[in-house]
């Protein structure tokens, strides 16, 4: 029992310290930023999915991760937002840290992705 709670708290503990890597963006400033052309939004959910809906603006990230680095701003403390499907994915964080490794400074994370957006009412864009 001690070695599950001592397991356990580490988990909730890499968990909770990763997640302060890429602080959360609210839907509201990210749609101001966006309306002011003043963020790049990374789409992690796939391709199949991008093309079906996506926040309008919005990298796809699978077909640009190669070449993420001439799809980002040229300014490193840009805001960039990557987002996946909701709260419980994960994936965002790929996207995230490929930007934090190509210099960027003002990574953040939209926790409650499409999902969110779309519950909040937002439009989507499909791909073309």
């Amino acid at each position: 029992m001690k070695k599950l709670l001592t397991l356990l708290a580490t988990a909730i503990f890499a968990v909770s310290a990763h997640a302060g890597d890429y602080p959360d963006v609210s839907v509201a400033d990210l749609k101001k930023a966006i309306a002011e052309k003043k963020a790049t939004v990374i789409d992690v959910n796939g391709t199949d999915s991008y093309k079906k809906e996506h926040i309008p603006g919005a990298i796809d990230y699978t077909a640009q991760k190669a070449e993420l680095a001439k799809s980002l701003p040229a300014d490193k403390g840009a805001l960039v937002v990557a987002y996946c499907g909701g709260p419980t994915c994960a994936a965002y964080e790929a996207a995230a840290k490929a930007a934090k490794d190509l210099g960027y400074t003002n990574v953040k994370h939209l926790s409650v992705g499409i999902s969110g957006w779309k519950a909040a009412g937002e439009k989507t864009d499909a791909a073309k």
